[in-house]
């Protein structure tokens, strides 16, 4: 009995000391951090951070191009962003099953070609069909370069937590920051090229991935060592009866369709406050600085004191308190500034949450994915997602066309990702259950 409590009160005293010794650790650096990392682990992050810059140079100005430019209907206009959504998050899983079996080399060069090839086509397009043939062209692109480049960080970040590095939460927060990073020049880049025609800002796309096509070919190894391939078939039904995998998909799933409330719920929000949309360029930026500069303190905070579950389950009930502060906010009706406050919350405290249930989402997957179909499962995870997103935003769009009470929508809204924590898998297996 003695001994049984000193190894107690001795594992408690060392926790107890490495809580401490985590807390007074120096604040890491995004540089010092990429310089612990791999090559290939760089590549693949300054990859995401380039495909975002060139994405983002582009799309958020296709609806005005279509419709002035153009000359689309607002309803084919709709319908031709739709359908790059579908062709991008739909696919992801085709592309996750194609990096399984010919590898992350040539997935990714066939999407850097064809997201080239995509924006090179948009840029010259007129006609409503070849502009539609472009937006599937850029959207499947994304569904073969994505999955390669994210399931391949995520394995990466499992080897580097196996060699004792720290937590693969740490990698794959650098990975998201990477991403915003380049979600908010990417904006700025295409504002600046717009000053000539949309065509230049096309071209300038298409040039970013060229020069990302043309690193690839120089960097990225012909063999990963450790990544298998998988020939023969059946992984798409194992992934269908991992309870635990869908699991983790719905409650993701309710996190992505909360994030598509930025350009949903959120809009009219600005527009009942403000009379007009012009706060939302702000809102937005809000939340890109707030993932460029906070996301490393949040992951190596949160990989102190939890787990994956528990990481996902914080950053949910986060998100859900950012709809009920404009639930709350709605009856008094403020206007102005004083309108914006609520809206400026919920954007902070999605924000947030999204900074604890990206990286823990991501690095999940690997403990549940089955040997060598990472690929697949890191695909799935977006496509399933993606649905629940898609018919989660045709139930909001109704809801808020209802004419509700006005704190009636947002009530709901938080009532969703809160009621997903009831949807996570009671424990995290594996090297990653402890981030």
């Amino acid at each position: 009995m003695t001994d049984l409590i000193s190894r107690v009160l001795a594992r408690g005293t060392a926790r107890a000391s490495a809580g401490k010794e985590a807390s007074r650790a120096p604040r890491e650096s995004t540089w010092r951090l990429c310089m612990e990392l791999s090559p290939l682990l760089r590549l693949l992050i300054l990859t995401q951070l380039a495909f975002n810059v060139g994405f983002y140079a582009v799309l958020p100005f296709l609806a005005e191009h279509l419709g002035t430019a153009i000359g689309m209907a607002g309803w084919l206009v709709g319908f031709v962003l739709g359908l790059r959504t579908f062709s991008q998050q739909g696919l992801f899983v085709v592309g996750g099953w194609l990096v399984d079996r010919f590898g992350v080399r040539p997935v990714v060069l066939a999407g850097c070609v064809l997201r080239i090839a995509g924006f090179a086509w948009l840029g010259y397009a007129q006609a409503s069909g070849a502009v539609i043939g472009a937006v599937l062209v850029i959207g499947f692109a994304a569904a073969l370069f994505s999955p390669a480049v994210e399931s391949e960080v995520a394995r990466q970040a499992v080897v580097w937590e196996e060699d004792g590095h720290g937590p693969r939460t740490r990698v794959l927060a650098l990975f998201s920051v990477a991403g915003q990073a380049g979600a908010f020049v990417g904006p700025l880049l295409g504002a600046l090229l717009l000053a000539v025609d949309f065509r230049t800002a096309c071209l300038a796309g298409a040039a970013v991935f060229v020069l990302v096509l043309a690193g690839h070919l120089w960097l990225m190894p012909q063999h990963i060592p450790g990544r298998v391939r998988v020939r023969e078939r059946g992984g798409a039904r194992a992934l269908l009866r991992d309870r635990r995998f869908l699991a983790l998909c719905c409650a993701y799933g309710t996190y992505l369709l909360a994030y598509n409330q930025l350009y949903l719920a959120l809009p009219d929000e600005v527009q009942r406050a403000t009379g007009s949309q012009a706060p939302l360029s702000w809102l937005f930026a809000l939340s890109s600085v707030l993932v460029v500069f906070t996301q490393l303190p949040v992951t190596r905070w949160a990989g102190v004191r939890l787990d994956l579950r528990r990481s996902m389950a914080a950053g949910l009930l986060l998100i859900a308190s950012g709809f009920a502060v404009v639930a709350v906010a709605r009856p008094a009706g403020w206007t102005g500034i004083a309108g914006l406050l609520p809206a400026a919350g919920f954007v902070i405290l999605l924000t947030v949450g999204q900074m604890l249930v990206v990286p823990a989402a991501r690095a999940w997957v690997p403990d549940l994915a089955e040997e060598g179909r990472l690929g697949l499962y890191t695909g799935a995870l977006s496509s399933v997602s993606g649905l629940i997103v898609l018919v989660g935003s045709a139930a909001t769009g109704s809801l808020l066309d209802l004419g509700l009470p006005a704190a009636v929508p947002w009530l709901v809204l938080a009532a969703v990702p809160a009621l997903a924590v009831a949807l996570l898998p009671r424990r995290a297996q594996g090297a990653g259950a402890t981030a």
